[in-house]
């Protein structure tokens, strides 16, 4: 068994340390974890891409070919639009439905396209939209939408709850402990 999981948002989002906590969860399962660490402009607003892939066999590569992702978890809708062919057939698409517009939205050089819950109910056969905003601002932090959706995808990954609470716990700043672990029950509860 392996899973593969794509993580996709904007550069600023915590699509790494999404990555981390899927890994770090999976390695206290004793699963073998490959991550790679970005793919993209991972520069504030641009796109970014990160792969986790583990499993109780010997995982050879983090990359995660087209079509063959069990997950993507998307941090924002254009985005998951942008990497649904990822997924593979039956994959579930995770999805934020905060619109984050990039540069050429901003500068007037593009539209922000229309219609992309549609076009995705097209394409990803299992979606899970989820406010993960709104979830993150009341866990205290708009910053935390990582950790919501971390916290939604847990449901669908063979990893104990109380596994994931610990890695939050040991992975993101003492600071900031509290807001993520509500952030990940906002996620997990939803």
């Amino acid at each position: 068994m392996i899973k593969s999981i794509v993580i996709a948002g904007v550069g600023g989002q915590g699509t790494l340390l999404a990555s981390r906590l899927i890994g770090k969860a999976a390695l206290a399962m004793d699963y073998d974890v490959k991550i790679s660490e970005v793919h993209g402009m991972a520069q504030r607003g641009g796109s970014v891409i990160t792969y986790v892939r583990y499993g109780d066999e010997s995982i050879k590569s983090p990359i995660i070919p087209l079509g063959e992702a069990d997950i993507l978890i998307a941090f924002e809708q254009l985005e998951a639009l942008r990497w649904t062919k990822y997924l593979k057939k039956g994959g579930l698409l995770l999805s934020s439905s905060q619109r984050i517009d990039p540069m050429p939205v901003i500068t007037g050089k593009m539209e922000y396209p229309e219609g992309i819950g549609p076009l995705l109910c097209q394409t990803a056969e299992n979606m899970c939209f989820i406010g993960a905003y709104d979830l993150a601002v009341k866990a205290g932090s708009p910053k935390m939408v990582n950790t919501v959706l971390i916290g939604r995808a847990a449901r669908f990954l063979d990893i104990d709850k109380d596994i994931w609470l610990e890695v939050v716990k040991t992975t993101v700043p003492k600071a900031f402990i509290d807001m993520n672990l509500n952030a990940f029950e906002a996620g997990y509860n939803f």
